[in-house]
């Protein structure tokens, strides 16, 4: 078994995003939680009130011997709009703000120069507003939010960009 590496996305509803990342080749798992926020343990309830700071994100862990770190980045510019500050879709607040938690000076250094050239590439009327941050630390969900769409028999929530 290879060494397997994590990554952290935030794009909205953390649903749509775990099951976009989970169907990649070389994922070998994902779970969703909250990071970005100032209270420790926040539950569901916590973050949609929208006053811990947090954002529905997806973790990511992959191996890299079979996918990279800027595929993801790719997957992620394309499964949200990264120019509406916080907000994507009908789901409006911090907690669905576009983000990227880094787990290492790679990630970060990786991130950035795939905002700005997503920024400069032209393919969005306005700015994108993708915040990059390193993660400080990510609390996994509650267990009927894991893999919901697998869960409810759908593929996903339909809403692509």
């Amino acid at each position: 078994m290879g060494t397997h590496e994590l990554a952290t996305f935030a794009a909205g509803c953390f649903w749509g995003i775990e099951a976009a990342f989970a169907e990649l080749e070389g994922v070998i798992s994902t779970r969703v939680g909250y990071t970005g926020g100032v209270v420790d343990n926040p539950t569901y309830e916590d973050v949609c009130s929208g006053s811990t700071g947090h954002a529905e994100a997806v973790e990511v862990t992959f191996d890299p011997t079979a996918t990279s770190y800027d595929h993801l980045l790719i997957r992620f510019w394309t499964m949200h709009d990264p120019t509406t500050l916080n907000r994507q879709g009908p789901d409006i607040g911090s907690q669905y703000r576009s983000a990227i938690f880094t787990h290492s000076d790679e990630q970060y250094t990786k991130a950035v120069a795939s905002r700005d050239r997503m920024d400069a590439s032209g393919r969005f009327r306005r700015p994108v507003v993708t915040e990059i941050t390193p993660i400080r630390r990510f609390w996994p969900a509650e267990e009927y939010h894991q893999q919901y769409f697998k869960k409810q028999g759908k593929s996903g929530c339909g809403v692509r960009f």
